[in-house]
This record gives C-alpha cells, structure tokens and sequence, in this order.
C-alpha cells in the first residue's frame, strides 16, 4: 500500500511541477531533476527500489519509440553528417574521455565500471533543449540536429553500456570481439525493426478502432525490444527502425480519428515516464550517499565528480566547432551544398549538451551483483555521478540556454511558417480542383458542391492576402471550419475534399518539399475537421 500511496504522491508531483515550470518559464526536465534532489533529502520518505533488470524493459521503448516516431526523415537525412559526428564521434570520445577521468580520479574503479559511467552520460537528450526551443524560437536545422542527436546517440551509447555492463558482470572482455559483433549486433536490430514496423503497418491498416490500434501502437516498441534482445541483436536500434518506418507510414496508415488519438496518448505517456523517472532517482539517492559515506569523504567525491562534469561539458565544446567546419575546409563539394554553418548556431548546439531521463533509466539499471556474486564495483558512485552529471548539465546549461540565444542574438529562420503556408495553400487548392472537377459530374449535389467551394476559396483568399503582406501565418484553420446544416450528400463531399487536401501534403512531404512536422501541423488540423464532420453525420 505504501509503494501505491508513493506512486500516486509522484504523479500529482509530476502534474504540480509542470504547472509550476510553465508559469516561472523553466524548461520543466529542470524542475523534475530538482524536485528529484529535493525528494532525497527528505527524512523518513518511503524508499522505491525499481529492479534494476527491468529498468531498461519498462523505460527505454515507450521513451525511445515516439522520438523516433516524430523524426522528420526528409530533415534526418539532409543532416546525417552532422547527426552522425555527433551520435557517433562524439558519444565514443566523450565515453573515452570519462572513462578515463573516473578511473584516473576514483581509486579502484575498475576500467570496465569507468566504461559503464562514460556510456551512461555520453548520450545527451535534446527534450530540456527543445523547451528552451519552444519559448524562444531558433533556426529549425538546431532543433533537426538536436534530435536526430538524441534518436541515434541513444542507441551508440546503449550498445556501448550493454558491452560494458557484460564486461563488469562477466569479468571478461574481447575488444576484437565486441568489433565483430556490433556490426551484426546493430544489423540484426535494424532488420528486426524492420519487419515489426512492416507487420504492423499491414495490421493497422485493416482495423478502424482506436482504442485497439493505440494499444497495439504501446505494444509495437515492446515488441521490438524484447524480440531484438531475445535473439542477441540491439532492442535499441529496432525500437528506432520500427518507429521512423511506421512514422512514415502514419499519415496513410491510420484514420484521422485514430491519428488524434494516438497523439493525444504518446504526448500523455510521455510526460508522465519523464516526471517518474527523474523523482524516482531522487528517491533513490539517500541508499546511494548512505554507501558511499563509509569509503570516501564529501569533499573528495564533490571534487570527482566535478572533474567528471567539466570534462563532459568541455568535450562536447572542443569537438563541435572541428565537426562543423573541418569537413566543409577538406571538401569543396561539401561546401558548395551545405555552406560553413553560422558560428552562433553552432556554439547554440555545443551548449545544449543536457543529460536527461535515458542517462537516469541506464544508471537505475545498473545490476547490484556479478556472476560471482560480488557487489557490483562502483555501482553507487557511478549512479551518484550519473545524477550529479545530468543536475548540472540541465541546471546549468538549461538555464543559462535561453541568456544565451539571446547574448547571441539568434533568431528563428522562418522555414517552419513558410513550409506550413505552402502546405496549407496546395491543400486547398487540390480541394477546390477536385471540386470544380466534381461539379460538372455531379449536377444533383450542385448546391452543396457551391457551399463548398465558396469556403475553400475564402481559405484561398486569406492565405494569399498573408503571402502578399509577408505576416506570420497564425491562423487556427480548425477554428474557421464551420460546418453547415447537417445534409448528408455535403458531409460526403467535404470530406472528400479533405482526403484529396491529405494527398496533397504528403505529396509535398514524399516531394521534400516540406517535412514530416509541418505535415503533421496541418493534418492535425484536417484530422480535427475530419473528426468534427464525423460526429455531426452521427
């Protein structure tokens, strides 16, 4: 009962901080990391103990799949090379280098438990970085890089920390052999990914019932992560592959009213796995200060683990400026198809290195014991390390990101509105052909088709009224859909016309022309009037 009464206490929590960060205009990962601190200080509090081995099960799939469901491949792939330095490169360097500066300043951490640390903390998260984004806009290719960052570096650092958790457990470690096996490690993930996305694309596809087909939505990152690492192969990296297929696949997937919803459910799950992770930890903390209290002493463990922080933030800053403009100087070619980047942008993204939940939920996951039965080396230091790492990286970086933009006089480059018009402005248009063609076919259902066209040329006229004035497009589209009197041949009609308004943005998104996020802005919108229509038939 105690655990039950501690769980609800943390989700009312979570819900509290939330409001609270949105009226003080914190990004809210930086409130949840506080309160978790918060939590551990408090004398008498229940204590939680997650098992550590379903930690990464429980957590890592419903947190990973929908970060891979939104990415944007269109945008993804324009910028694998810098994604790719940075999720690859720079994760293995700042591995090594922590690594290397825990097992150079903790006596007796074995280099295996350095590794476990630096694989830990290497991958940052880009969720405290895109709420700074949200409030204070930025040229859209920082946030594409940011996250595309954070999709592949999570699984370049969970394939590194399941080697080096092995390595401690087992007490062996072949590096000629943990080369041979990454590569079928990641293919065998990928191809499994694959055919899950594949399967499950073919079933949504033959169901029209929402409840279902979300289940089966929470289901399919289960499914691929248990199947993956059942055969050996990175649960991660399957997670990854069967979300950014089946987000591809969405818009044509499912129907509008199944689209609103699984929406609705991600953002939900989402949000509370965050906030329960970040308290969880916090509640943690007091058995992991209690253990390490008997072996060193507080100022030396603060000197550690500042050692650890600087080296992971500096890392981070000596590698991005090279990566940016080292390969643009050795290649022409580069140069002429993607320019030298703006310094400011760059120095935007080297400072938005924050550690977030999946550093917490591979740190929670740390086994206690080893094959031989001995306690885990390091195991409360490395955890102790890990939160004190993602604390200051979201605190201090997290706050000081928005000062920052504004030192540096970044500005948003205009492309998401711009995207978002042409979208709009092609829809309608689609539509009203479709209409115009309709009307000479259809002479019985000539007044309904005249209502129709009356609206969709009105929409016409204010999206071109706001191209000639050059003003930002912040119409609520779902808003002016008034619906006419219920006359079922109109109902029919409109929507109809909606459908060939979907047809025609993801003609534009196949065409890249724009990306997946301005595709689903604005099918949302055609969703919701979808879904209105629906009701008033009924």
């Amino acid at each position: 009962m105690a655990q039950l009464e501690l769980l609800c206490f943390v989700l009312m929590l979570v819900a509290v901080l939330d409001i609270a960060a949105r009226k003080i205009g914190l990004p809210y990962p930086v409130l949840m990391v506080l309160c978790g601190l918060s939590l551990g200080l408090i004398p008498r509090l229940p204590h939680f103990t997650f098992p550590p081995e379903l930690v990464l099960p429980v957590f890592i799939p419903p947190l990973l799949f929908p970060a891979a469901f939104l990415t944007s491949w269109h945008d993804f792939k324009f910028n694998l090379r810098p994604i790719f330095l940075l999720a690859v490169g720079l994760v293995l360097l700042t591995m090594l280098t922590v690594a290397w500066t825990a097992h150079a300043c903790i006596p007796g951490l074995p280099w295996s438990a350095a590794f476990v640390l630096g694989a830990i903390i290497s991958p940052p998260d880009a969720i405290a970085a895109t709420a700074v984004f949200e409030r204070l806009e930025v040229p859209r290719r920082i946030v594409t890089v940011l996250e595309g960052e954070s999709l592949v570096n999570d699984t370049v650092a969970l394939v590194a920390y399941r080697f080096a958790i092995t390595a401690v457990v087992t007490g062996t470690f072949s590096l000629s052999t943990a080369a041979l096996e990454v590569p079928l490690v990641a293919l065998g993930g990928a191809i499994i990914g694959g055919l899950i996305g594949v399967g499950v694309d073919w079933l949504q596809r033959r169901l029209d019932d929402p409840p279902v087909q979300v289940t089966i939505s929470l289901l399919t990152p289960f499914l691929a992560y248990l199947t993956a690492e059942q055969v050996g192969c990175s649960g991660v990296l399957a997670i990854v592959t069967a979300g950014v297929f089946l987000g591809w696949r969405l818009p044509r997937m499912v129907t509008a009213r199944t689209r609103l919803e699984l929406g609705a459910f991600w953002q939900m799950l989402v949000y509370l796995l965050n906030g329960i992770v970040f308290v969880f930890i916090g509640l943690q903390l007091p058995q992991v200060t209690q253990g390490l209290e008997q072996h060193t002493s507080w100022s030396r463990l603060l000197s550690q683990t500042g050692a650890v922080c600087a080296v992971t933030v500096v890392v981070r800053l000596l590698w991005i400026y090279p990566a940016a403009y080292l390969p643009r100087l050795l290649s022409s070619s580069l140069r002429a198809r993607d320019p030298y980047p703006d310094w400011r942008d760059v120095t935007i993204i080297g400072w938005s290195g924050m550690r977030g939940v999946d550093s917490l939920a591979t740190a929670l996951a740390l086994p206690f014991f080893t094959v031989t039965g001995a306690p885990f080396p390091g195991r409360n230091i490395i955890i102790f390390i890990s939160f004190a790492v993602i604390l200051f990286t979201l605190v201090a970086q997290g706050l000081s990101l928005p000062i920052l933009i504004r030192l540096l006089g970044v500005k948003g480059d205009g492309k998401a509105d711009c995207e978002e018009h042409v979208a709009r402005l092609a829809a309608n248009q689609a539509a009203l052909a479709y209409l115009e063609g309709l009307a000479e076919t259809k002479a019985e259902h000539r007044q309904q088709i005249t209502l129709l066209q009356a609206e969709y040329h009105e929409r016409l006229a204010q999206l071109e009224l706001e191209e000639e004035e050059d003003e930002e497009n912040n119409s609520d589209v779902t808003e002016e859909r008034d619906t006419p009197t219920p006359i079922s041949p109109f109902f029919q009609l409109a929507r109809a016309a909606l459908q060939i308004e979907r047809d025609a943005i993801i003609g534009l998104r196949n065409q890249h022309r724009i990306n997946d996020e301005t595709l689903r802005v604005v099918q949302r919108d055609i969703d919701l009037a979808d879904a209105r229509m629906v009701e008033r038939e009924q």
